[in-house]
């Protein structure tokens, strides 16, 4: 998606993503016949104060599996480094008790530009990520590495995480990932901007409805006035 935009509408949309909701978000795919784009709600800022996340997911796939220490995992570097400006790095092959990162490559996707991650696992040095101001949504908290354990088989795929509604969703190479206090949602490239606007929308009544509310008028009135958000 990003490509198709050029890097500096990419990041116009990535900015303006910044100041919508979730739940509108979520709103507006449901008015896109697109319902089931919402995360499982076991995914959790680490640290709780990490912020929101927004950016072009990039999926890095990985799977449980043996091998020696020794051999450390040079796939998941050679995959952080294919991160790009404006990118969410979405790990995913549902590890099951072990981080997929730490502080030092989260430092390492910072430096390539790369705004956060979602994972479909678990990370450790959370209070030094945190720090960082480089945000992230993941499954579960775990001091144990993956080294050993769990390896990157793959990079810049589609990939699944648990969902909401459904066992899973989707993520594809460029599209959307947006996560705060309500959780996270994924929105399809090919409706980003047009969810975007939308959303923007739902936004600005919300707030004509708060200051209304807050100047008097009864939630009733409002509803009808300014319509269900």
């Amino acid at each position: 998606m990003t490509e198709l935009l050029g890097p500096a509408a990419a990041e116009e949309i990535r900015q303006r993503y910044l100041n919508v909701d979730t739940s509108n978000v979520a709103d507006v795919l449901d008015e896109l016949g697109l319902p089931d784009q919402g995360l499982a709600p076991s995914f959790a800022p680490f640290p709780g104060d990490a912020g929101k996340l927004a950016g072009w997911a990039y999926p890095i796939l990985g799977e449980m599996r043996r091998y020696p220490l020794a051999d450390r995992d040079p796939d998941k570097m050679r995959a952080c480094n294919e991160l790009y400006p404006g990118s969410v790095s979405v790990w995913a092959g549902a590890g099951e008790g072990v981080c997929f990162f730490g502080e030092l490559i989260a430092v390492g996707m910072k430096e390539r530009g790369c705004v956060g991650a979602l994972v479909d696992g678990g990370v450790r040095d959370v209070a030094w990520i945190g720090r960082l101001g480089f945000p992230v949504y993941a499954r579960y908290r775990t001091p144990v590495q993956s080294i050993g354990r769990w390896k990157v088989v793959d990079s810049g795929v589609p990939v699944t995480l648990p969902g909401a509604t459904t066992a899973t969703v989707d993520v594809n190479p460029g599209d959307f990932i947006l996560a705060d206090h309500d959780g996270a949602i994924v929105v399809p490239a090919g409706v980003a901007e047009l969810t975007l606007l939308r959303a923007e929308e739902l936004g600005g009544s919300e707030v004509q409805i708060r200051n209304e509310l807050a100047n008097g008028m009864t939630l009733a009135t409002a509803l009808t006035r300014f319509g269900h958000v």
